[in-house]
C-alpha cells in the first residue's frame, strides 16, 4: 500500500541566473515545480512511499517533468494527453526595491482537463494518505469537480486526507475561492493554511489558535495547522494546541518552503509520529528547503534530524 498519493499540476520553472532580468538574460535554468509534487518529493526523501498523479502533455516538456521528479526517487502515475500544453512559470529573483517577479504561463495546460475517471482512483483508495492543495481547483472548472471527487473517494475509502489552502490571488478572488473551498472541506481530515489566508480568504479573525479552533468547530477537521511564516506554525489537534517555532536558516530560494513543511509533516505522521513531532519535522524540512535552489526540498533524514537536534522544541498546552 502506498503511504501518500498527491494530485495537482507540476509546471516547469524557468529562471535567469542570479538577479538577471528575463528580457536580457541569455540563459534560463529549468526545474520542475508544483505544490503537490513538491510535497510528495519531500515526504519521499524522508522515507514515505509517495506517488504523484496528474495529467501531462505527451511532449518533450511533459516528459521533462516526470523524468526530473523520478530522479528524486518519486513514483509518478501520469495520464499522457495529445491535447493541451505544459504549464510553465518564469521567476526573476531580485532584492528591494525591484523585488522578485513571477510570471505564469499555464493557460490551456493539459492538467486543466483531468477528470477523476481517467486518474488512478484505486491508488488513492489503497493509500494511507491523499493530499492536494487549493491551487488545483483554482485552475479550471473541471479540476474543481475532479478535486472534490478525489477527496471524496479518499475520505469514503478510509484514506486520510490533507489539504493545503495555498491561496493564489492570480488564480481567483477570495470570494470565489471561499465558496469552492467550503464545499471541499467536508472531505478533509487535516487542513493546512497560512494565517493570512485564513483571515483574507476564509474571513476568520482572532489569534491563530482561535482561528484553528473555529475551523475545527465549523468543518469538523481532525487537525488544523496554521503556518505563521518566520514565527513557525501552530496546530490544534483535539483539545491540544501545539506551537512550533521556525528554525534559523539562510534563505537562498524561499519558493516551495510551505510545500517542504507539509511534506515533512506528512512524512512524520505516516511514520507514526504525533502532531508535535510532525510539526517539528515540517519546520526543519522547511528551513533546509530555503537553502536549496529550485522549488523542491532535496534533503535527507539525517539533515532534518540534525536541524532538530541543534534547534529548539515546540510548546504544547
Amino acid at each position: 500500500m502506498t503511504d501518500l498519493v498527491t494530485f495537482g499540476e507540476t509546471m516547469l520553472r524557468f529562471s535567469p541566473p542570479g538577479n538577471e532580468r528575463l528580457e536580457t538574460t541569455t540563459e534560463l535554468e529549468v526545474r520542475a515545480a508544483g505544490a503537490e509534487s513538491n510535497v510528495a518529493v519531500a515526504a519521499s526523501r524522508l522515507g514515505a512511499e509517495a506517488t504523484w498523479i496528474s495529467k501531462l502533455p505527451a511532449s518533450p516538456l511533459g516528459r521533462r517533468v516526470t523524468s526530473e521528479l523520478e530522479s528524486y526517487g518519486l513514483e509518478t502515475d501520469v495520464v499522457r494527453s495529445e491535447e493541451g500544453r505544459q504549464g510553465t512559470y518564469y521567476l526573476e529573483f531580485a532584492g528591494e526595491p525591484r523585488g522578485t517577479n513571477v510570471i505564469y504561463d499555464r493557460a490551456d495546460a493539459a492538467v486543466t482537463t483531468a477528470s477523476a475517471e481517467e486518474l488512478p482512483g484505486e491508488r488513492i483508495r489503497e493509500s494511507e494518505w491523499f493530499y492536494t492543495s487549493g491551487i488545483t481547483p483554482a485552475l479550471s472548472e473541471t479540476l474543481r469537480e475532479t478535486t472534490e471527487t478525489l477527496l471524496w473517494t479518499a475520505h469514503d475509502s478510509g484514506t486520510k486526507t490533507a489539504f493545503d489552502l495555498n491561496y493564489r490571488s492570480k488564480l481567483w478572488s477570495p470570494e470565489e475561492a471561499r465558496g469552492t473551498l467550503f464545499d471541499l472541506f467536508e472531505h478533509v481530515d487535516v487542513l493546512v493554511t497560512a494565517v493570512r489566508d485564513a483571515r483574507e480568504v476564509l474571513g476568520l479573525s482572532g489569534d491563530p489558535e482561535s482561528i484553528a479552533r473555529d475551523l475545527i468547530d465549523e468543518h469538523g477537521f481532525e487537525t488544523v495547522v496554521i503556518t505563521l511564516g518566520s514565527e513557525g506554525a501552530l496546530a490544534v489537534h483535539g483539545d491540544e494546541a501545539i506551537e512550533q517555532p521556525a528554525f534559523e536558516t539562510d534563505t537562498h530560494d524561499p519558493i516551495g518552503t510551505g510545500d517542504a513543511f507539509v511534506g515533512g509533516y506528512l512524512a512524520r505522521r505516516i511514520d507514526g509520529g504525533d502532531v508535535a513531532e510532525a510539526l517539528e519535522v515540517g519546520a526543519a524540512t522547511a528551513s533546509l528547503k530555503r537553502t536549496i535552489p529550485g522549488d523542491i526540498a532535496v534533503i535527507t533524514p539525517e539533515e532534518v534530524e540534525r536541524v532538530i537536534r541543534e534547534g529548539g522544541e515546540g510548546i504544547s498546552r
